[in-house]
This record gives structure tokens, sequence and C-alpha cells, in this order.
């Protein structure tokens, strides 16, 4: 295992509140990420450097790209559809489910297309999320009802396995699939020591090694698909939320960073980070809907 400072530049310096989620989104070569408790959605372009931000109507817990243009929202309520921009697409619910308490989290599309979306308490009450899969026509199938913080979701590049982390168990997870894309088997792939900090957002890279960012562990781990941990990159930020590679080749490492509950944050806190020539990622599937 090799630890690395990495040689990280600045993608985006910004002050979000809880920076998370980031996605590469292939068609218009442009980063996605979010700010949750901000209630915002971000872009980034690394070639133009343009950058957007839109003002979601609730907290945000993720963002992915529609396959016919747009994005699909995570939302405190349920899930939401955004048209492409500039057209007349207004937004409108896809999946509209309000539990007092609760808000959407962590996101991520299936190979087939499916959004897998979790949900959590904002009080963090253990069992009081879940990890559902939205199909495109909007059909909601409840897969795990007694998760506490629903974190970072990926496959491996065959498509037969997903990993999931529930933060607080410290375990990264992974389960087989059936033809019908039902989890099971679930088994600890690694586990995170108390003193590394919280395994939080993950991606899974074109060689199936599962890349993990640290809350409070200010790094990005890389473990091996038999949960051998064979990278650590250490970044200044102790909140490191979520990763994902981009850039036209995806192979760039974006780091998504948080502020919140820091009594003096880091002056990068907040911001998105790059680790030029990290690995190689795989293409994101944009959801289907």
């Amino acid at each position: 295992m090799t630890a690395h400072t990495a040689a990280y530049e600045v993608a985006v310096r910004a002050e979000a509140t809880l920076g998370e989620g980031p996605t590469w989104d292939a068609a218009a070569g442009r980063l996605l990420w979010i700010d949750i408790l901000g209630s915002r959605v971000h872009t980034y372009d690394p070639v133009s450097g343009r950058r957007t931000v839109m003002v979601t109507e609730q907290h945000v817990g993720a963002v992915k790209p529609r396959a016919g243009g747009g994005l699909v929202v995570n939302l405190r309520d349920g899930i939401g559809l955004y048209g492409p921009e500039g057209s007349e697409e207004p937004f409108r619910w896809l999946h509209r489910e309000a539990v007092p308490g609760r808000r959407g989290n962590d996101a991520a599309v299936a190979p087939d297309g499916a959004l897998w979306a979790g949900t959590m308490r904002y009080d963090e009450a253990t069992g009081g999320g879940t990890l559902s899969r939205v199909a495109p026509d909007g059909t909601v199938r409840t897969v795990l009802d007694d998760v506490t913080v629903s974190n970072g979701t990926g496959w491996s590049p065959d498509g037969r396995l997903m990993y999931y982390i529930d933060t607080p168990t410290r375990r990264i997870d992974v389960f087989d699939l059936d033809d019908d894309q039902v989890p099971f088997n679930r088994r600890s792939l690694a586990v995170v020591d108390a003193d590394a900090g919280y395994p939080d957002g993950l991606t899974v890279d074109a060689e199936g090694c599962v890349w993990v960012a640290l809350w409070d562990g200010g790094a990005v781990r890389r473990y091996t698909p038999d949960g051998k941990l064979d990278r650590v990159v250490e970044l200044p930020v102790p909140r490191t939320t979520a990763c994902a590679f981009g850039g036209a080749d995806l192979t760039d490492l974006y780091v998504t960073t948080a502020r919140v509950g820091l009594d003096a944050p880091h002056p990068l806190a907040g911001s998105v980070l790059v680790i030029p020539g990290a690995g190689k990622g795989q293409p994101q599937p944009a959801f289907a809907g």
C-alpha cells in the first residue's frame, strides 16, 4: 500500500457548506456537483472554466445527468427532474414521498440506467434511512430499509457486483446482483479504522477498484476488488465527501469537500479538488428517465 500527499489542484474554489456528489456529465463535458445544505447544483467545465449554479427549492442530496438532456435530483421530498438548459421543460416530480425529518442523500445511476437513491434522517437516527431503486418510469422499489446514512453506491465493471456504504457502520459492503438487479449476499469488502475517519462517497474505476472519500479522514482510499487497501491519497481538507473520475479521458479524480461543523475550516474546505492522472474511471451512465 502506498500513501501519497497528492499533487492535487483546486478545480473549483468554493465555500460549500456540504459539497458532495461529483459526477462527470460526459455528454456535456462538465462536472456536476452539489452543496446539499446550500440547496445548490453546480456545474464546472474544466476546459473553458465555465461554472454555473442553480438553486433548488429543497436540500439536494444528489444530481445526475438524464439521457435525453437535463438533470435528475434527489431532493428532500423525493426525486425530481429538470429539463435541458434552455428548454421549456419545467421542473417536475418523478416520485414524491415526503417523510418529516428525512431527506435525500447520495445517489448513483446503475448500468441499466436506473437511479439508486438513498435517504437519511436529519438527526441521523439509526435505521431512519433507505436505499431505493428508481426505474426510468418512476417506479420505486425500496431495496434497503434499515439504513442510517445512505452514501456511496457503485458497480463493478462487469455489472455483477454492487458496492455500498452506510457511513456510521464504517464498512464498504459488496453485494451480488441477480438478473433483476436485486442485490443479495451482502458482505464487507473493507472496514475503515476509527482513526481514519468515516467512509462517505465512492467510485469504482476501470480496474474494478473502489475509491472511497473519508469524512474526517482528509483522504481518499483505493481498495482492490478483494478488499486490499492499496492506495491512500492524503488531502488538506478533513471533510472529504465523495469522488469521481472525470475529464475527456476519465483520468482525473475530482473530490468534493465540506466545511459544515468545522470551527476553523481549512481555506479550501467546501472546494472541489482534483488529482490529475489518478487512475482510469468507468464511463457513467445517465439516468434513462
